[in-house]
């Protein structure tokens, strides 16, 4: 009878504690892994000047959220051809470049326009015309001979004509072939990518693009992929910090952050994984600490 009160006590006990642990259990909130929030910059607005491709394109839409949110910083986006986009940065009118024209990068940078200039990712330049194919170059592989059979044919071409990377390069192709373009069959439409290749649709004309505003764009084009592969068609992206020796109210510290961002595994990942869904294939190749002399066509 004595050890059955004493186990009826021990149980009361147990139990009462139970209870005590269950109530404290449910009072307390279970910690939850909140993403951790980025410290709010000083300066939190930047400008960024880019080529009209990675808007057209669709990659901004997803690489520009994303340093946002992870940085706190917010990006105005002025998409442009890289002439323009660089004239921008010399001006002191934009504080980070993302742009496509070795050549004139070089330039900007031995001007001291730019104080850091770092490679992003490549994809290739491609030339689309009609499926009629006037000029007979579909499967041609050399984009100097595609352009040379073009202007002897006189068939419709479209020329970007605003001193973007892809005018620069179109206009290097026409210079190796020894062609001067002009008559009624060039035509300049001073307009970006992705407008210019919905003018050449409509007129049934040829015209130079880079493969991701053309396949970001295919369901609303007539216009067949007819020349790619040759090695004078690559074509490669880098970001650019302006000079802040040249211009110290730039916002050099987002600058710097947005060059880092890109750069970074985070953002290389997103640009490597771009357009795989839709395309089921990237429409970008991420290359940050490549040797850019090894970088090849697709």
């Amino acid at each position: 009878m004595k050890a059955s009160k004493h186990l009826g006590i021990v149980l009361s006990i147990f139990l009462l504690a139970a209870f005590l642990l269950a109530g404290c259990a449910t009072a307390t909130p279970v910690a939850t892994q909140a993403p951790a929030e980025p410290t709010m910059p000083a300066i939190p607005n930047i400008i960024l000047a880019t080529t009209t491709s990675t808007q057209d394109s669709g990659l901004l839409d997803v690489l520009v959220p994303d340093f946002e949110q992870r940085t706190g910083y917010t990006v105005q986006t002025v998409a442009v051809g890289s002439g323009e986009a660089m004239k921008m940065g010399q001006e002191c009118n934009a504080d980070v470049l993302l742009v496509h024209s070795p050549a004139a990068e070089k330039d900007f940078m031995s001007s001291n326009y730019g104080s850091d200039r770092r490679l992003v990712m490549h994809n290739d330049f491609i030339i689309v015309g009609p499926a009629a194919d006037p000029a007979g170059i579909k499967g041609l592989t050399s984009a100097t001979e595609a352009f040379t059979k073009i202007a002897d044919s006189q068939s419709p071409f479209i020329s970007r004509a605003d001193q973007s990377g892809t005018n620069t390069k179109e206009l290097a192709i026409w210079k190796a072939a020894n062609i001067t373009p002009e008559g009624s069959w060039y035509t300049e439409s001073g307009q970006g990518m992705g407008a210019t290749l919905k003018i050449a649709s409509e007129q049934g004309a040829y015209t130079l693009t880079d493969r991701a505003t053309y396949l970001a764009n295919l369901d609303n084009l007539e216009l067949e992929n007819q020349v790619e592969g040759d090695a004078v068609l690559l074509n490669i992206y880098h970001v650019i910090v302006v000079n802040p020796a040249n211009c110290p109210k730039e916002n050099t510290a987002g600058a710097i952050a947005f060059a880092d961002y890109v750069v970074s595994p985070e953002g290389q990942a997103l640009i490597g994984s771009f357009g795989t869904e839709k395309f089921g294939q990237p429409l970008f190749t991420p290359d940050a600490g490549k040797d850019e002399s090894t970088l090849g066509n697709k």
